[in-house]
């Protein structure tokens, strides 16, 4: 479905991009993991279009991104992070709008209702919330029904209800055969909906696996525990392997000292510190 090699970019004599390599494939969710200026978006303009005097081959659907045409664009939707809609137009009437470029477009009723703005179409986007305005916008991104969806921080601004919906939303765009490149630097988002995830910082993928495989190799579940030891609680933390061998755990539950244990494990923002050196925000 995506094929990028040997992809070189740079805004200036300066190198920006140098050197990536990676594949999608049909029908996955894969996310580009890193914190601003990480060259997440200018990936995205890169694959979508947008910036097109880059070296390296980039191919969707077997056509070379520098060679698209119309027909190109109406099987990829695009959702960048910030709205490109038009303020004095209502919400319906930016659907009618962009739909009005394609050939064929989905209904635009069924998808207002979709994100809860059935109730806001007549009004204008200029009085939309922020986070109504993000939500316009992912769905001018599926009004055609593409085959490929760009999502650049999709649920960015959004309370945790809508941004859940807009998630159900992508999941079942997945369900349907979609392809999905996702970026974000929303550790929580990308572990819930990417199939495989890109570790990208300064210009460079780091590390390409699944969100579980890059937790479960490169860092260890932990168990922390408190027990009575005198009449006084104490707290320990251990490797969950380490267990068997932890004297004291084993006394105090021999002994039923055992006051609370819990579990954990990595989430992907530490794995992301540990590969980079540095965070997501």
């Amino acid at each position: 479905m995506i094929k990028v090699s040997g992809l070189s970019f740079s805004y200036s004599k300066v190198p920006y991009m140098q050197n990536i390599n990676f594949e999608v494939k049909d029908g996955e969710i894969f996310g580009f993991l890193g914190p601003s200026g990480a060259g997440k978006s200018t990936l995205q303009k890169i694959l979508t279009g947008v910036l097109n005097n880059y070296s390296g081959s980039v191919t969707i659907n077997n056509t070379e991104v520098n060679n698209a045409n119309a027909d190109f664009y109406e099987n990829i939707g695009v959702d960048f992070e910030f709205p490109s809609l038009y303020g004095k137009m209502s919400g319906e009437d930016n659907l009618l709008f962009f739909g009005s470029l394609y050939k064929n477009t989905s209904s635009i009723d069924e998808l207002l209702k979709s994100v809860g703005l059935q109730f806001d179409a007549k009004k204008k986007v200029s009085e939309y919330s922020k986070g109504m305005k993000s939500r316009l916008n992912f769905i001018k991104a599926l009004i055609h029904n593409p085959q490929v969806l760009f999502l650049d921080e999709p649920t960015s601004g959004l309370d945790p209800t809508n941004a859940r919906v807009m998630k159900e939303i992508i999941l079942e765009e997945k369900a349907k055969g979609k392809t999905i490149i996702l970026t974000t630097h929303n550790m929580h988002d990308a572990t819930e909906l990417c199939d495989r995830v890109a570790f990208i910082i300064d210009g460079e993928i780091k590390v390409i696996d699944t969100p579980r495989n890059l937790i479960m190799s490169r860092g260890a579940a932990k168990i922390e525990y408190t027990y009575n030891n005198d009449n006084k609680e104490k707290k320990s933390i251990i490797r969950l392997s380490e267990t068997e061998k932890d004297i004291e755990l084993q006394k105090a539950l021999k002994e039923n000292r055992l006051l609370s244990i819990h579990s954990s494990e990595p989430n992907l923002n530490d794995i992301f510190i540990e590969i980079t050196g540095k965070t997501l925000q």
